[in-house]
């Protein structure tokens, strides 16, 4: 079984995303949306020609386009980064039964829709950048709108002890597309309650 990690990619992505939130951040919402907009389209091109897509061929032939919910600015957050006390490598388990390691770096605390959510920051064992984290997270619209193993975003910290969280940016890991591929599941600390009606939906395959 191919296991390769969705992290590779998705740690590429970073840096123009944190340049994203920058400039999103003083702009007009509709340079917001068409921001988001673009970035759903750099992640459509690159499942229907990168070579390291995760589609297959039959796939990439048969893609016509990725399913989103609307963009919709409440669901970019600013949180607080709270340090975990006990900073230890989390063995966290992969769809295929293995396990991947991260370290337990932070929480991320902050308001959504009027509810107070923490949400665990974790950081690949090979991250070389400190500012880089992973988040993995699971919602009630898993396993009905959006894909069951829950969905990811890759996160810079952009300032002392904060971090933007954007969830329109949301995206299926690889095994959502293809099987073939091991992903790692949220841990237990980012399973919510709540519905996050924003970012990617789940890929229907035909």
């Amino acid at each position: 079984m191919n296991t390769r990690n969705i992290l590779i990619t998705g740690i590429l992505l970073v840096i123009g995303i944190a340049i994203i939130y920058t400039i999103t951040g003083t702009e007009s919402e509709e340079f917001y949306q068409e921001t988001i907009q673009k970035e759903r389209e750099r992640q459509y091109k690159f499942l229907k020609y990168g070579m390291d897509s995760p589609l297959t061929d039959k796939q990439k032939s048969d893609f016509q386009e990725l399913e989103y919910y609307p963009i919709d600015p409440s669901y970019k957050v600013r949180a607080k980064m709270v340090p975990v006390e006990d900073r230890k490598m989390l063995e966290l388990p992969m769809t295929d039964g293995t396990v991947e390691k991260y370290l337990k770096h932070s929480f991320a605390e902050f308001e959504l829709n009027g509810q107070k959510i923490s949400l665990l920051l974790l950081q690949a064992a090979k991250e070389s950048d400190k500012r880089n984290f992973f988040l993995a997270f699971a919602d009630a619209t898993s396993g009905e709108e959006t894909y069951g193993g829950g969905r990811y975003l890759n996160l810079r910290q952009d300032g002392k002890n904060s971090i933007t969280i954007d969830f329109n940016l949301a995206y299926n890991p690889y095994c959502a597309y293809n099987p073939d591929y091991a992903c790692p599941l949220p841990p237990k600390e980012n399973i919510l309650e709540i519905p996050v009606l924003a970012g990617e939906k789940d890929y229907k395959k035909e």
